[in-house]
């Protein structure tokens, strides 16, 4: 009866759910599932922020409601990391808003700037909420190519502009990219921010892996852009780079109207995340920023562990330069069979999950996910793993035969 909703109807099945299943099923059997497919950080957050926490929880006021827009402390520290991180001045007051996640803040977005038949323009392979969020909003999409490398991306934005009725309200982009791991300078930001106030088109930009980062310079934001601001909003999170994916907390930065739209629709729906969590959080932005260099060396750990066996075992894989994602082309003997098959006949035979990359968009066909989130020994039981897999399959490692 449900499929009558208008907004499930909008809804396609999920693409991870017969992965998801397979991978249940064979633990159920008590197989050992290696698992690669949900980027979910296994490290708990930095003890000075569990502390705090543990002690904001004996107030007895810090159990009432909370306010949807944040404490204003933690607001004021987001303003701070901006000024330290970026050299952007943020009004705590007014250009700043807490979210229950960055998903959280972009779906509630998508309700309060979209209506039925405007259209968005989103990345593809992308993180799901970026398109999906306006999908539930009712809005139509038009996509656009994640990879950022040569003049493509401008060809197609200005194509996609061009040839779009009504025009499109807003953009999404998502540097460094979730699920791809690209990366992009400031002077791509400013073409962006140039193009999109020419043709008044608002810019939403995640940048929820601003600080997992490997090689070369620090992931920019698009609000150092000159006068960004204008048109911009940018969602960050403190999931990844805190390690509280669980807590839920994230935020929203940047254009007025855009953040008080966001917390007029929060309003409604929401009374903030509960007091403790807001409190550590500030204790995070705040405190000493060791725990980030840590998180820092140990997915740059297993991703050179991952990348260099997996290269080594014949499936050849660039090194992502940010993110805690690998995202691989499928081996050329597999391509034929589709990502779908080819990762469930890797969870059937070698043990290893990983996520299709169909599950991001359409042109994620032939291209898999893997999450830096098992430990070096693990990862190296998986290529272990893989290795005997390919070679099965007609794929043959690149180590000396005595090796």
């Amino acid at each position: 009866m449900n499929d009558d909703f208008y907004r499930i109807r909008r809804l396609p099945p999920y693409v991870f759910a017969e992965v998801n299943a397979l991978k249940q099923a064979a633990r159920a059997s008590g197989d050992d599932v290696i698992d690669f497919g949900m980027g979910n950080p296994d490290q708990p957050p930095a003890p000075h922020i569990l502390e705090k926490m543990q002690e904001s929880l004996h107030n007895p006021r810090a159990h009432r409601y909370s306010t949807s827009r944040g404490i204003p402390g933690l607001r004021k520290a987001l303003a701070g990391y901006y000024e330290r991180r970026f050299g952007v001045d943020i009004d705590p007051e007014a250009e700043a808003i807490v979210t229950l996640g960055s998903k959280e803040g972009l779906a509630n977005l998508a309700q309060a700037i979209s209506s039925p038949g405007d259209t968005i323009l989103v990345p593809n392979p992308s993180y799901p909420i970026h398109a999906f969020g306006f999908i539930i909003a009712g809005a139509s999409l038009r996509y656009l190519p994640t990879a950022s490398s040569g003049p493509e991306f401008f060809e197609r934005l200005k194509r996609a502009v061009e040839y779009s009725v009504p025009k499109p309200v807003a953009i999404v982009i998502n540097y460094p990219s979730n699920p791809t791991a690209e990366v992009v300078d400031l002077d791509f930001y400013g073409q962006i921010i140039d193009f999109c106030r020419h043709h008044g088109i608002y810019v939403l930009s995640d940048l929820a892996y601003a600080e997992v980062y490997f090689d070369g310079n620090p992931p920019p934001s698009v609000l150092q852009v000159p006068g960004a601001k204008d048109i911009a909003v940018e969602f960050t999170s403190m999931s990844k780079t805190y390690n509280m994916p669980g807590w839920r907390i994230g935020f929203a930065a940047g254009n007025r109207e855009l953040i008080a739209a966001l917390g007029r629709v929060k309003s409604y729906l929401d009374y903030g995340a509960f007091t403790p969590l807001q409190v550590a959080a500030t204790a995070a932005l705040n405190g000493p920023q060791g725990c980030i260099d840590d998180m820092r060396a140990l997915y740059k750990e297993r991703r050179d562990v991952l990348v260099d066996g997996l290269n080594a075992s014949g499936w050849k894989c660039p090194s992502p330069p940010a993110t805690m994602f690998v995202w691989a082309p499928i081996p050329d003997q597999f391509k034929e069979m589709g990502v779908m098959n080819f990762a469930k006949l890797l969870l059937q035979e070698a043990g290893v999950a990983v996520a299709p990359g169909v599950g991001f968009g359409e042109e994620g066909e032939g291209y898999v996910r893997l999450g830096l989130v098992e430990n070096t020994h693990r990862i190296r039981q998986a290529v272990r793993n893989i290795r005997g897999f390919l070679s099965r399959h007609g794929v043959h490692d690149d180590l000396p035969k005595s090796a």
